[in-house]
């Protein structure tokens, strides 16, 4: 399940951070997420690097909220180079691909959209819980 190393890549010089406490169940923090990514990535990365970024963060937010029901954490690190967004919860079950249905809306598809939009992707495990992650270069097409 796992698309590349489990380690921060390509970062040279000072990176940028966002880090954002996630309350249990409140989907009003995916729209949050997002705005406060979009304004961490400003300036970063070709066109369309960062509305990709938005979009796997929205999903690791919905996933970590929605199949977990409690808390989470939402920590993003950019670079001149690359971007790492990681969401940490407290439920050590791991994250299964589902194959979506046509009647499922846009339920099911957050794995699959990692999987093809991502550079890398994984699942870390913590002491308590998980996280979720994914890499983006700067300058991939």
């Amino acid at each position: 399940m796992r698309k590349g190393q489990d380690q921060p890549g390509g970062r040279r010089g000072p990176a940028a951070q966002l880090r954002r406490r996630l309350g249990r169940a409140d989907l009003r923090a995916v729209p949050e997420s997002r705005r406060a990514l979009r304004e961490l990535l400003r300036h970063w990365g070709r066109p369309g690097r960062s509305e990709i970024a938005e979009l796997l963060t929205s999903e690791l937010v919905t996933n970590a909220l929605v199949h977990t029901d409690r808390e989470a954490v939402l920590t993003a690190t950019v670079g001149p180079r690359r971007l790492r967004v990681e969401v940490r919860d407290f439920v050590a079950r791991e994250p299964r691909p589902c194959v979506p249905g046509a009647g499922d809306g846009t339920h099911g598809r957050g794995l699959v959209l990692l999987e093809s939009l991502a550079d890398q992707w994984g699942v870390r495990p913590h002491a308590v819980g998980k996280a979720v992650w994914f890499e983006l270069g700067a300058d991939a097409a």
